[in-house]
């Protein structure tokens, strides 16, 4: 049903208000925008909610706690208690060109929402002219001055300026949560590009670590070979793996690279400006306490699914602007102003001119031209509403990926730290015998392969746990809701 605007009764105001509340305030045509209902679900996987990862005797192997209708703060990533990835995040905040993008897109769509509401005001207008004509019947060339104020305007009966104003407010609300969502994506690419750097890092070092190990190993098969107590081929093979493993120095070192290249490019600097913190795992606390918002909770704290919503109420809006445009407009107007052939004369008795102009405007015949356009805005609301469905079906989604991918970093954890113990363990036996004559040499090249696959694989386990509880933050919302400044002053 339309919506109108009811006003209070009084003697004084009566009559002025039956003429004005009919011209000026009458019913916006269109349905109302009702907030779409929180989804009916009480946890995000089958299973229910988790209530804790298991957890090893091992760096970044404890237990971490699922905190059901947990608050996530809004700085999240100082729960990885590194004051370098802080200092980093404030900058990136400071000098990234998306973010800076995304407030220069908010204050663009609040200041065309204040326009719109002008639209509820008389447009007043003044003017001043200088004719100088001359006719058939004058004598001589004359001048006329004219100097008018004009006042315009068109009584919002069916309320199609009022949808307008409330289509504009919604996309600047969607844009203030865009540019929440861009804040959320940039913390959240920074966090997890210091992970990646710190990973790699370690990642190579522990390459170079084996290679000089299989060095070693291949120095004292050297002297074997030219005792004559080993065959060449033997040698050959471990002169082999050590270039095997060689080669995989150079893609880590690019990939090292890379990530370099994109943290500077996340803190708004060029690639030659290197970060100013250099990262390990050892830099970062694996946090044990995580906050999980309650299913009902989510849709009002994730800022892609309240830009969705956003857009929503502004594709809703449109369809009231649509409807109001095939209704009667009924433009008001007057005029006052002075005329007279000399300057001095402007203000003298007899030279004013005025008027007054009432009018009505009927759509009849556009070709079909407004019934197609509401319909394609009823289309286009239809859209954007699938879009929020699918916008929530996401968010549901990726935080149910995130909760059960935690659980299993947590046990490939426990899985990598043992085989790495028992890989360096047969490693140091295997070597021994080797040297000692008892193991083949075949048997040797597969522990040192095992024991490099497990110091990498323990390496990456180590990462993904820190990694995928930075996801959950994300997941989340990432806190916003928890600053102290207004969503819309994210500031330099």
């Amino acid at each position: 049903m339309p919506r109108c605007t009811a006003y209070p009764r009084s003697p004084f105001i009566l009559p002025f208000l039956l003429v004005f509340s009919v011209l000026l305030n009458g019913c916006a045509v269109g349905p109302d925008f009702t907030k779409p209902e929180s989804p009916k679900v009480a946890s995000y996987g089958p299973n229910g909610m988790p209530s804790a990862t298991n957890g090893t005797q091992s760096d970044f192997g404890g237990i971490q706690r699922f905190q059901p209708d947990g608050d996530v703060p809004a700085s999240w990533w100082t729960l990885f208690q590194s004051a370098e990835l802080t200092h980093l995040i404030t900058r990136a905040v400071q000098a990234n060109p998306t973010l800076d993008a995304a407030r220069a897109s908010l204050h663009s769509a609040e200041e065309t929402a204040a326009a719109s509401r002008g639209a509820f005001f008389p447009s007043i207008d003044g003017s001043a002219t200088t004719t100088r004509s001359q006719t058939t019947t004058a004598a001589n060339p004359y001048s006329i001055y004219n100097a008018s104020v004009s006042v315009g305007y068109a009584p919002d009966i069916f309320g199609g300026t009022r949808r307008e104003v409330e289509a504009s407010h919604a996309q600047a609300e969607a844009a203030s949560f865009e540019l929440e969502a861009a804040y959320l994506t940039l913390t959240s690419n920074v966090v997890a590009t210091a992970i990646q750097e710190a990973s790699l890092r370690e990642q190579l070092a522990a390459t170079k670590d084996i290679v000089e190990i299989q060095k070693k190993q291949l120095d004292i098969m050297k002297t074997q070979l030219d005792a004559g107590a080993i065959a060449r081929p033997a040698y050959l093979q471990q002169q082999t793996a050590v270039a095997n493993s060689e080669a995989t120095i150079p893609p880590l070192e690019n990939a090292l690279a890379q990530t370099g290249h994109l943290m500077s490019t996340l803190l708004g600097s060029y690639p030659n400006e290197r970060a100013p913190a250099t990262f390990s795992l050892a830099s970062f606390k694996l946090p044990e306490a995580l906050p999980v918002t309650l299913p009902s909770n989510l849709v009002e704290q994730r800022p892609d699914i309240r830009a969705a919503r956003a857009n929503l109420q502004a594709a809703n809006a449109q369809i009231g602007i649509a409807t109001a445009a095939m209704m009667p407009q009924f433009p008001l107007s007057a005029s006052y102003g002075v005329s007279a052939r000399q300057l001095s004369d402007m203000f003298s008795p007899g030279t004013a001119l005025w008027g007054l102009a009432a009018g009505i405007t009927q759509p009849l015949f556009h070709g079909g031209e407004l019934l197609h356009k509401k319909r394609a805005v009823v289309a286009n609301f239809d859209k954007s509403a699938a879009t929020y469905r699918g916008t929530v079906l996401t968010a549901f989604k990726e935080v149910a990926d995130v909760l059960s991918t935690l659980q299993s970093d947590a046990n490939a954890l426990n899985a990598q730290v043992s085989a790495e113990r028992s890989a360096g363990e047969a490693l140091d036996l295997v070597t021994k015998q080797y040297n000692a004559g008892a193991v083949s040499y075949v048997e040797l090249l597969n522990a040192q392969s095992a024991y490099q696959q497990a110091k990498l694989g323990l390496i990456k386990a180590k990462a993904s746990r820190l990694s995928d509880t930075a996801a959950l933050f994300q997941a989340l919302g990432g806190g916003w809701w928890n600053r102290s400044e207004d969503i819309k002053s994210i500031q330099k």
